[in-house]
């Protein structure tokens, strides 16, 4: 096999980081200026398409030729490219730098990632490259100064250009020393098959109903527009939808009791639930409420991501939450939309569709609420198609009771699957016939529910309420007995948390391995880099990373353990800390993710195309069946379908077949 590493610089009038890759490839200015490569690690070359050179024929076969692996940073971004320039290519011929380096538990980004490897200087990105990029890859403000164009040229800065191309070249070099320390730890093939499928179903997209997010977004501007002029008679200000005029304003209008600095969402709903509110005080509360409702925002995204056929891709990332390689959501975030609740939603659609405010505010009320809960249904089946949805039941609540071997939970999910009234009857010692809707016992459901839904990786009081425990009706003073209760009726579960901990401080400090419950943890030296990493071998061969592991005093005086990784919150390469609880929910997570991924390798094999999935939930475009009840069941059998590696895991699937996207 030969290795071609590529690295290429584009233009286009359309916003990559708004509107997403395939979009801003689909535009009819898109180009490709300038074509690095490196053939086999020789030095770079570099062809300049803007200035009239040619790719040589030798290249654009290599494209397409098997015995030549492709590779880039952020591999989708080329692949797309090359293919409108070039035609279809085949995925599995490529190979993704940036996927590599997430694997190994680095960061995206080509110069994140060469600092968080400490990658010497002449190997690492230019920093000149955002300020070039700007000059040549995006549309220029017309000036007098520039003579009213809206695009800049080579021509018009030969000395920026020349630092441009040395920019595009070094970008290879980077990804090529990359790709050289990450070979310690290869991607396993089964995982690299798994991103190719990934960018087939991000190439393939989802069909969009344009008409009705256009009709949502003249509906929702409509709608803004007279909820801020109401707001301006009521109040005087100028802006009732800046913070500091309104906090001011409802401040005025409260009583001394309380002082008001915010206007959250959580403010708001404090405030409204005070009785010696007046009426235009409550009014632009409710105002408030309305307007902060980003019901419009999500439209605006599948607007400005749409490409020309009217589906939108690339709305996930593979391995986009690389601690436990499970999708991350992109544009659209899919994997953050409301549910929908109303009904009829067929005929809430068509007045949407239609521009009818007044009649979808006189059926259902609040117009903001409503587009809200509209969303999902932009997305839709192809013409002629139909939409087959299937998702996991509980598929986090069965994996730990596998990998714990929590038996009474095993047998839950192999017969009724009613794991919150099962884990109410475990708690509180009564029996789970009595825990159904008409009995006093039923309330105890609630609290079996959080439980499930909070405690699972050793969380406390504090899981519980962040879970919603006190907004179900639960009083603070009852959440200590309820964490007690649920961890002594999961012995198993608790006993894998303290077992993780030890297992994997043992092995940061002392070297080796330690297996529990099947899982192989281990400390591993990484040749290139010159330092330890701790893994953790799932049961389906996939590892998962943490960078320079460490053991240290945490803040009760015990012993921590602490790795390089991103920090959720500041999203900076830094020291995280971690323990058995977190572990545990690291491993669950991921094993969670392989029985999808592995669902979708089948479901794909099986004729059935996936446009994108959400979590544990696949959606499929495709011809409907005679009968969809059979096609249904076939897509569900398939999700139960245990993975070789898990053949005694109680897996369930329901779904439904539909016309547009929903979930109720």
């Amino acid at each position: 096999m030969h290795h071609l590493s590529i690295d290429l610089e584009t233009y286009s009038s359309v916003s990559i980081r708004d509107a997403g890759a395939q979009r801003y490839i689909a535009s009819d200015d898109f180009e490709i200026l300038l074509f690095a490569y490196s053939v086999d690690g020789l030095p770079v070359q570099i062809i300049d398409l803007a200035q009239g050179e040619v790719v040589p024929e030798w290249i654009v076969q290599s494209l397409k030729d098997p015995n030549i692996i492709k590779h880039a940073y952020n591999a989708p971004f080329e692949f797309g490219c090359l293919s409108k320039y070039y035609g279809p290519m085949i995925p599995a011929q490529w190979r993704c730098t940036m996927f590599h380096g997430l694997y190994c538990g680095y960061t995206a980004g080509l110069e994140a990632t060469g600092k968080a490897l400490g990658l010497p200087e002449d190997k690492q990105k230019l920093n000149t490259g955002k300020a070039l990029i700007r000059y040549f890859c995006v549309p220029c403000r017309p000036t007098k100064v520039n003579g009213g164009r809206t695009r800049n040229y080579p021509h018009h800065d030969p000395e920026k250009w020349a630092l441009f191309k040395e920019y595009c070249c070094q970008d290879v070099v980077t990804e090529m020393e990359i790709e050289r320390r990450l070979s310690s730890f290869p991607v396993p093939d089964f995982v690299q098959n798994q991103w190719e499928t990934d960018l087939t179903i991000n190439m393939r997209g989802v069909a969009v109903d344009i008409p009705f997010v256009d009709g949502a977004l003249y509906i929702g501007e409509q709608s803004k527009a007279e909820m801020m002029e109401r707001a301006v008679a009521l109040s005087g200000l100028n802006n009732p939808n800046s913070v500091s005029q309104l906090s001011k304003w409802v401040d005025e209008h409260t009583g001394p009791d309380v002082e008001i600095t915010d206007m959250r969402k959580d403010t708001v709903i404090k405030l409204l639930k005070r009785d010696d509110l007046d009426h235009d005080t409550r009014e632009m509360l409710q105002i408030r409420q309305e307007l902060g409702k980003t019901s419009t925002k999500k439209y605006d995204a599948i607007k400005t991501c749409v490409c020309p056929d009217n589906r939108v891709r690339g709305l996930l990332q593979f391995y986009g939450a690389n601690r436990t390689g499970r999708w991350a959501g992109r544009l659209v975030q899919v994997q953050n939309l409301p549910r929908t609740y109303t009904d009829p939603i067929e005929l809430a659609r068509e007045l949407v569709a239609g521009r009818k405010r007044d009649a979808l505010k006189c059926c259902y009320g609040s117009i903001n609420d409503t587009l809200s809960q509209l969303i999902r249904t932009a997305f839709v089946a192809s013409p002629g198609n139909v939409l087959v949805d299937a998702d996991f039941s509980a598929i986090e609540a069965r994996v730990i009771s596998w990998l714990a071997g929590e038996r009474w939970r095993l047998d839950v999910f192999r017969t009724h699957g009613k794991i919150y009234e099962a884990s109410a009857s475990q708690m509180f010692g009564v029996p789970i016939e009595l825990i159904k809707k008409g009995n006093p016992e039923y309330a105890l459901r609630a609290k079996g529910k959080v439980a499930e839904l909070a405690l699972g990786y050793q969380g406390g009081p504090g899981a519980l309420i962040a879970m919603g425990a006190l907004d179900m009706g639960l009083h603070e003073e009852e959440l200590p007995d309820i964490v007690s209760r649920w961890r002594n009726a999961n012995s198993h579960i608790q006993s894998l948390w303290w077992e993780m901990n030890e297992a994997a401080i043992k092995v940061i400090e002392y070297g080796g391995s330690a297996n529990v419950h099947g899982l192989w943890l281990s400390r591993e030296y990484d040749y290139n880099q010159g330092h330890y990493c701790f893994t953790i071998l799932l049961p389906s061969g996939r590892k998962l990373y943490y960078v320079r592991p460490k053991i240290g005093t945490n803040r009760f005086g015990g012993k921590s353990i602490t790795y390089m990784g991103i920090d959720q919150t500041t999203k900076k390469w830094k020291e995280n800390e971690t323990y058995g609880g977190k572990l545990t929910e690291n491993v669950v997570q991921a094993i969670a993710r392989d029985c999808l991924a592995e669902a979708i390798e089948r479901l794909e094999a099986a004729g059935f195309p996936i446009v994108f999935h959400v979590h544990d939930e696949v959606v499929i475009d495709i011809k409907p069946y005679a009968d969809n009840d059979t096609m249904l069941n076939q897509v569900c059998d398939i999700m139960r379908q245990p993975p070789a590696w898990a053949k005694d895991m109680p897996l369930n699937a329901a779904g439904w077949v539909g016309d547009f996207f929903t979930k109720d």
